[in-house]
């Protein structure tokens, strides 16, 4: 069905909604109910040049729950890249150890110039501001298992709209389901022009506020991000601008919807709401493990199968 995993504009509806089947298919196996073996023998390579907590532990627990293995690194600075080592080199080296590569990178680019040289499928797990794609097809899973639908939902992604790569990539890939969308930031982390430019050229309602109580009432999914501060240019503006959007208790407690966040979360969300039926932030992180044993399970095993 597709060789790599770059960006979520890569995939279409079909291949989403196929991606999610089988991702529920994988879930007792994801929580340890029932063993799977399919892929025993095979290696998965890591290259994360970023720091990463679930996304990492993630792939590396999908790729042991199908039997196989991980190789990698996620500290730079214990491998040769410290010496100098290129991008290249690095991925090529990888590439002979390994099935597949999952890469996290700083440039926006880097997953797919490296699925451009290496002869083994490549799993973006985000490049700069750019595309996380595994982490929108586990967001999508959430919101899948939860109503039942991503069709006519009412999402509204909140926080820091310019630099979060997990909002550009689902943005895009709620449009394909038709989803109305409410973008709430401060103006100077709205969401890209290229990206409203894209959605509203595909005729999806988009709505820019940088009120949170402007779309509370009518939103099914509130989809929290933090204000990142490893990505802004000026200390002193990061200072002024984190804690704009605070969501406590009171504000969600009785609503008709769900809140979402990618993690790690500093202080956008209070302590008080994981008590609530309404958060889903945590499961949504346990739904990254069928989401992506179902990846690894189609880039792997389905290539090793394929005739030459």
């Amino acid at each position: 069905m597709f060789e790599n995993v770059i960006s979520i504009k890569d995939f279409g509806k079909d291949d989403i909604e196929f991606i999610l089947r089988e991702a529920e298919n994988m879930e007792p196996v994801a929580s340890g109910e029932r063993p799977s073996s399919v892929l025993t023998g095979k290696i998965l390579g890591m290259m994360f040049y970023e720091p990463s907590t679930r996304t990492r532990l993630s792939f590396e627990t999908a790729m042991k729950r199908l039997g196989g293995s991980v190789v990698g690194f996620a500290d730079t600075g214990a491998t040769s890249a410290a010496k100098g080592e290129s991008l290249t080199d690095t991925a090529m080296m990888l590439a002979g150890y390994s099935d597949a590569i999952v890469i996290r990178h700083n440039l926006e680019g880097a997953a797919r110039y490296i699925s451009d040289i290496v002869d083994v499928p490549v799993i973006n797990a985000g490049d700069g501001a750019g595309q996380h794609p595994t982490q929108t097809l586990l967001d999508l899973y959430t919101m899948k298992r939860f109503f039942g639908k991503i069709e006519s939902l009412n999402v509204a992604l909140v926080g820091d709209l310019k630099y979060g790569r997990t909002v550009h990539s689902l943005a895009y890939a709620l449009a394909v389901f038709g989803v109305k969308m409410s973008f709430v930031s401060p103006p100077e982390l709205r969401m890209p022009d290229s990206v409203i430019h894209d959605l509203e050229g595909s005729g999806v309602e988009v709505t820019e506020t940088e009120r949170l109580d402007d779309v509370i009432d009518d939103v099914d999914v509130l989809y929290v991000t933090r204000i990142q501060k490893e990505r802004f240019p000026d200390p002193e503006e990061y200072s002024r601008i984190r804690g704009a959007y605070h969501i406590d208790r009171d504000m969600v407690a009785g609503r008709d919807l769900i809140v979402m966040h990618p993690l790690p979360r500093i202080d956008e969300i209070s302590p008080e709401v994981d008590s609530l039926p309404q958060a889903m932030y945590f499961r949504q992180a346990f739904y990254g493990v069928p989401v992506r044993m179902a990846l690894l399970k189609m880039l792997i095993r389905e290539r090793s199968d394929s005739p030459e």
